[in-house]
């Protein structure tokens, strides 16, 4: 874990280092208390920002290049690339072969229906580790503490709510997402 993190410390910057050591922290706290693979989680956690400081013209052009822009939103919004940019570049760079990690690391900004136990984990770590301060944050962590999905559907409708009100782009998979959580309740 500490060459991983060594990595990061060489790709991002310090303050985004912080934010994705305290997420590989809470999905580990999240994987145990769930039953997920703790380490797993961990790693998830720890690498899921690996593409985050990669520039908006990088992450198209590598998405491009591997076929991996579903949507004309995220040509209009590169960043919502990093996630599955970073599930790429963790296979061609760092070796990682792990599925689940990948998946969940590829996830993580825009959600998926069907999501997984570990994709759910590191989805919510991302928007609720302790470094994350906005109004409501708290109640999603008692939500979290009490019932993954449930806490998963409020953080991505807080997600969403924020999106509307600054006017900007939203993705039809984090809509999809939403509706599938909502359907399979």
């Amino acid at each position: 874990m500490e060459e991983y993190a060594e990595l990061l410390a060489r790709r991002l910057s310090p303050g985004r280092l912080r934010h994705s050591l305290g997420v590989a922290e809470y999905s580990a706290r999240l994987a145990a208390k769930y039953g997920a693979s703790v380490e797993k989680a961990r790693l998830a956690g720890l690498l899921h920002d690996y593409a985050r400081d990669l520039t908006p013209q990088e992450l198209v052009a590598r998405a491009e290049r591997a076929g991996l822009i579903s949507h004309t939103v995220e040509r209009k919004v590169p960043v919502l690339l990093h996630g599955p940019v970073g599930a790429l570049l963790l296979r061609e760079e760092v070796g990682i072969e792990d599925e689940e990690i990948l998946q969940a690391v590829s996830r993580h900004t825009i959600g998926a229906p069907n999501m997984s136990l570990l994709d759910k984990i590191v989805y919510l770590a991302d928007a609720l580790e302790p470094g994350r301060q906005y109004s409501g944050v708290d109640d999603l962590r008692r939500a979290a503490e009490g019932d993954l999905d449930c806490a998963l559907l409020k953080t991505m409708e807080s997600g969403i709510v924020y999106v509307l009100r600054r006017g900007q782009l939203l993705h039809p998979v984090t809509i999809e997402a939403r509706n599938y959580l909502l359907i399979n309740r």
